[in-house]
């Protein structure tokens, strides 16, 4: 085994961050696991932040709130999408078979109808942030769809998701200036650091169930190069992150020091989430454990980047 799945004696267990009621409501929030839209949502309000140096008049209540409300839909009908699609393999992992609709709790036909409408409120509310947003807005759908198939066919799956959330801080970055950014390539790297932050984690998540992808011909970097190699990659690709993070200060004539405190307190997080599994056997990265180094540290980083990003714009912006 890579590591422990549920319990010692194999029974499914309910995942992290998922709610334990039987309301519509709490059946709904566990289905896409709602406390996960935590792990972008701050990186869109960085790009806001950025775009508020050049187009303050653009940051106002009405813009954020259609902003989370756009970034939270998205996330829905992504997540969504995706458990329906996955439906046949979440009900043969014992990591995953309490899910919603492999359990019952939901049908296919509910949750298809919880992604249509989430879907249709993120279009609307792309198109209540400027004409450019509208215009990108399906393309942005297309892209956190089209990840759900990625699994079928390459182990670059997790950078596939990382630019599904990557895209977050560039378009709260369009929804507040509705044109691109100066210089150019700042979004672009910007998105790129939340991808391979992204990615660098989501091989972690993965790491559970590495030998259920290889049994089943599914595609993941520990499936594919085995969990002590793919752990190196994500530390890699984490310590890519916050040198692209850092060169966002490079290319910007905006943001000051206090920014790079926030790109040095998300590398030192991103180092004691990596410290609790360096070093261990194989088979003690159990579940409790990497869900641990997956949400709370994914969380401290995000967050604690938007509040330094936040404070340096207040500060010396």
């Amino acid at each position: 085994m890579t590591a422990r799945q549920g319990s010692a004696s194999g029974a499914a267990v309910r995942e992290g961050q998922t709610f334990a009621g039987d309301s519509l409501l709490a059946r709904y929030a566990s289905f896409v696991k709602l406390p996960h839209t935590l792990f972008a949502l701050p990186f869109a309000g960085v790009g806001a932040v950025l775009a508020s140096y050049t187009h303050p008049e653009g940051v106002t209540w009405s813009a954020v709130a259609w902003i989370v409300l756009a970034f939270t839909a998205a996330r829905f009908a992504a997540m969504g999408f995706n458990r329906i699609v996955d439906r046949r393999w979440d009900a043969l992992n014992p990591r995953t078979r309490l899910r919603e609709i492999p359990s019952g709790r939901l049908s296919v036909r509910q949750a298809a109808a919880a992604v249509a409408v989430a879907s249709a409120v993120f279009v609307f509310a792309a198109w209540q942030l400027n004409p450019l947003c509208a215009a990108l807005s399906p393309l942005a759908l297309a892209w956190v769809f089209g990840y759900s198939f990625t699994k079928r066919f390459t182990s670059w799956s997790h950078h596939v998701l990382g630019l599904a959330l990557g895209i977050a801080p560039a378009g709260a970055y369009l929804a507040v200036t509705g044109a691109w950014s100066e210089p150019w390539y700042m979004l672009p790297l910007l998105s790129a650091a939340v991808m391979l932050w992204v990615a660098g984690f989501d091989i972690i998540y993965s790491v559970q169930d590495a030998d259920f992808d290889r049994a089943h011909g599914l595609h993941s970097l520990p499936a594919r190069l085995g969990v002590r190699r793919a752990l190196g990659l994500a530390r890699l690709f984490h310590a890519a992150a916050v040198l692209l993070f850092l060169s966002v200060w490079f290319v910007s004539d905006a943001v000051g020091w206090i920014y790079l405190g926030g790109v040095a307190t998300a590398a030192v997080i991103l180092h004691f989430g990596h410290a609790m599994l360096r070093g261990r056997p194989v088979e003690e990265l159990d579940v409790v454990r990497i869900d641990r180094a997956f949400f709370h540290v994914n969380v401290a980083v995000s967050t604690t980047f938007l509040a330094f990003t936040l404070l340096d714009r207040l500060i010396t912006g």
